[in-house]
């Protein structure tokens, strides 16, 4: 991630990174939530387009590198692609799953072991 993609991450998070109560929640404020566009059989999912753009798109510049260099995420694509599905399909899961990385980064509280009340 370049310091301009994190950047935008912190921004996003904020100095109070409990609000976030998921990485679901995470996802959608970041607009890399999927939106159910089923119709009949066929089930499909759009990217939703409510959210903070400049995290969506910061989310996008990663997956995008990603794609071009990270060789697990290149077997990733080449996987899906054989299943059938899309390039905008694939780059909606990418974007799902950086969100979920960022917010294990960024948004979990660690909670100490001394924090235990004692009772005397």
């Amino acid at each position: 991630m370049s310091t301009g993609t994190a950047a935008e991450m912190l921004i996003l998070v904020g100095d109070n990174p409990e609000r976030i109560r998921s990485e679901a929640a995470f996802a959608k404020l970041c607009g890399a939530c999927p939106v159910p566009a089923s119709s009949g059989k066929s089930m499909r999912h759009w990217l939703n387009r409510v959210g903070h753009r400049q995290a969506n798109a910061a989310l996008y510049r990663v997956v995008i590198i990603r794609m071009r260099s990270h060789s697990p995420t290149r077997d990733y694509v080449r996987r899906r692609m054989a299943e059938g599905k899309g390039k905008m399909e694939i780059i909606r899961c990418l974007k799902r799953f950086v969100a979920r990385e960022i917010f294990g980064y960024l948004c979990r509280t660690s909670r100490s072991p001394t924090a235990v009340s004692s009772t005397s």
